[in-house]
């Protein structure tokens, strides 16, 4: 499987809405505002966009991490 970024990015807030909803965590729904796609693709909060490409470059060089 291979995603895109962006289809990427969409996967894991969909994750993330989803743990939201089961548990109503208030630092997991401050996280979700700071990750809402505008309508330019840029996050609301712009370093989170940042933040997690950098995250994703990390697991990409470590082959260590999630094998499958």
């Amino acid at each position: 499987m291979e995603l895109t970024r962006k289809q990427a990015f969409e996967a894991m807030v969909l994750f993330l809405e989803e743990f939201y909803n089961r548990t109503q965590s208030d630092d997991v729904g401050a996280l979700l505002g700071q990750l809402i796609l505008l309508e330019d693709g840029s996050t609301a909060d712009p370093a989170a966009w940042y933040d997690w490409v950098e995250c994703v470059e990390k697991v990409l060089s470590n082959s260590d991490i999630c094998n499958d």
